[in-house]
């Protein structure tokens, strides 16, 4: 779609009939009361809303080749959702229901990536992603744009947009040269009534400002993100002066009013409870990003002491939010009375036939692309004990990226330097298996997007990287006895926010409070030179700022990589044939206390 097209949109429907739904929510009234005199008019309807759905259409794990599951039992996907949001739309009737999703919805699975990068929609002639086929045949009304929706580039976003039959929204995504909208900002939705006048509701599209960062490589000099709270301030009175009688806002950002990305991004990064703090006029924020559940959380506004009802369903579709909106005819207008929200479990209902058989084609497709063959293992390697102990599994993503980096920089002005490298362990269930390897065993270790960088850094500056991310144990004193369960996650460090650094030995002494962990670092066998200069071969999330780790941000980047670190891994490995563990893997770090190792 080119800029600034479609800036307003606006759909009608009618009111019908209600039912009961079958999953524990009672039906609302289904339509206005009114028509004589003194009689009180009243009207109810219910926006529902998914957030993060990262590319999740069925019930299925690409990477372990068998049907979702987790320790509480969640299912995930758009045919599950599809099957509540039927049952929603039957209980309140359809026409009192608005169905919207927060952003993040093109990344995250072997199903979007293989219609982004093998089989792209951009293509002449190419299919419709499977996301947009899923969305438009539930019946999306409109979604906001996550950051991830940008990382396989401003081509595939525009094929996806032009495929969806609902609006992607985004007031805070500006046209770099103009300022002036690169998405809709809103939509408008008019909810017809009998009792004279439709009820207006505005969907306010707001997304992340960490995109400038995230993908700079494919936003920069092209577009800008402001903050939420100054693009909500500036659009909301404008939705209620265009006769908006409920302004919904769908935001991908968390509620929380922070960041974890330190001083790295221009504005919060968290930031939609202060949305419903500092902005007047709004009535229910739908939260994304942040994969987290919140059913319900109410934020009373300054200027109106009115509370904003913010409501945040589980990721990948595991949960569906229910808003339920109560308005009240008062002085020749509609007044909202009362809003509450709740989410729906969608492991408690089966997937819609509908979306499976819509999308099955597409399914096996995937499932027969992630299960080809690339090479062999001499030994099985797993991420279970990674996160406290240095096992070959993340040797092999180190030893990977070193090696492409060291090969990158050959013949140049930086070739002689040492290549150091860094990789966290993004699951703790990933394998690779001993004997045959396929395309989803090399992905499943690198669940994530990233792209390659080489920066440079000094022996310093290395031993400061290593300090912040061993704040991720919880100090254990010596003696004091070791559970694994709750030796990491410190202060909620994310596992994807440690880094295990390949090319130095070194200790992380956990009876040492945070910041002073690191004991013997040494490079070849003695202790790092603190001027030397080192090579790190760097994610593109962390080399711009991702989990706020000192220096690498702000380094010179010597080399930088377009293609995903997982086609890299799968790439080595397609061009070794065989994986041998004994090549490439040493204990180079260990936890210890007062020096005596913990495992």
């Amino acid at each position: 779609m080119p800029l600034n097209r479609r800036t307003f949109l606006e759909s009608s429907v009618a009111v019908g009939a209600g039912a009961a739904l079958t999953t524990g929510v009672a039906a609302a009234p289904a339509q206005a009361h009114g028509g004589r005199p003194g009689r009180v008019r009243r009207y109810s309807f219910t926006v529902m809303g998914t957030t993060d759905l990262h590319g999740n259409v069925f019930n299925w794990d690409y990477f372990t080749d068998k049907e979702f599951d987790d320790k509480a039992h969640n299912d995930v996907g758009l045919a599950k959702i599809s099957t509540l949001v039927d049952q929603v739309r039957e209980a309140k009737g359809r026409r009192n229901t608005l169905l919207i999703d927060a952003g993040d919805t093109i990344q995250g699975t072997q199903l979007s990536y293989y219609y982004a990068k093998v089989d792209p929609i951009t293509a002449r002639r190419g299919p419709v992603h499977p996301m947009a086929q899923a969305m438009n045949a539930i019946g999306y009304d409109a979604a906001a744009l996550g950051n991830h929706e940008f990382n396989y580039g401003i081509p595939v976003l525009r094929k996806f947009e032009e495929q969806c039959d609902f609006p992607l929204l985004g007031a805070n995504a500006l046209d770099a040269k103009t300022l002036r909208p690169a998405f809709p900002p809103y939509s408008m939705h008019r909810l017809r009534t009998p009792c004279g006048r439709d009820v207006r509701v505005a969907v306010l599209g707001l997304t992340n400002p960490g995109i400038a960062i995230w993908d700079k490589a494919n936003v920069s000099g092209r577009m800008v993100f402001p903050g939420l709270e100054e693009q909500a301030a500036k659009w909301v009175p404008k939705l209620r002066s265009m006769g908006a009688d409920v302004v919904v806002v769908s935001a991908h950002s968390g509620s929380s009013g922070t960041s974890s990305y330190g001083d790295q991004l221009p504005h919060v990064e968290n930031a939609a409870g202060l949305v419903a703090e500092q902005v007047p006029g709004i009535d229910a924020i739908l939260v994304g990003h942040a994969h987290t559940e919140i059913p319900e959380y109410r934020v009373k506004n300054k200027a109106t002491g009115k509370d904003v009802v913010l409501s945040e369903p589980l990721k990948w579709g595991q949960r569906l939010t229910l808003f339920d909106f109560d308005l009240v005819w008062e002085k020749g207008r509609w007044v909202v009375e009362k809003v509450a929200a709740q989410v729906l479990n969608s492991n408690a209902v089966e997937e819609d036939p509908k979306i499976v058989g819509l999308l099955a084609d597409e399914h096996e497709k995937v499932v027969a692309y992630v299960n080809q063959v690339i090479g062999t293992s001499t030994a099985r390697m797993a991420t279970a004990d990674a996160p406290w102990k240095d096992e070959p599994i993340i040797d092999l993503i180190n030893h990977v990226q070193a090696e492409t980096v060291r090969e990158a920089l050959a013949g140049g002005a930086y070739a002689a330097l040492p290549v150091l490298s860094q990789a966290s362990c993004f699951s703790r269930t990933a394998a690779i298996p001993a004997g045959q390897v396929t395309i989803r065993d090399a992905a499943g270790l690198y669940v994530f997007e990233n792209t390659l960088e080489a920066r440079l850094l000094t022996g310093a500056q290395v031993k400061d990287y290593l300090e912040f991310s061993a704040r991720y144990y919880v100090q254990t004193p010596a003696g004091a006895p070791v559970d694994t369960a709750k030796l990491t996650n410190a202060d909620g460090t994310p596992d994807y926010n440690y880094d295990a650094v390949y090319g130095v030995t070194y200790e992380i002494d956990i009876a040492r409070p945070a910041g002073s962990r690191i004991v013997n670092l040494s490079f070849g066998g003695s202790p790092i030179d603190p001027a030397g200069q080192f090579v790190l071969a760097v994610n593109n999330y962390r080399a711009s700022g991702g989990g706020a780790f000192p220096h690498v941000a702000n380094a010179q980047q010597l080399w930088a990589n377009s293609d995903e670190i997982r086609n890299t891994i799968i790439q080595w490995v397609k061009a070794k044939g065989s994986v041998d563990p004994g090549q490439f893997a040493s204990v180079d770090w260990k936890l210890t206390r007062d020096g005596v190792p913990v495992f």
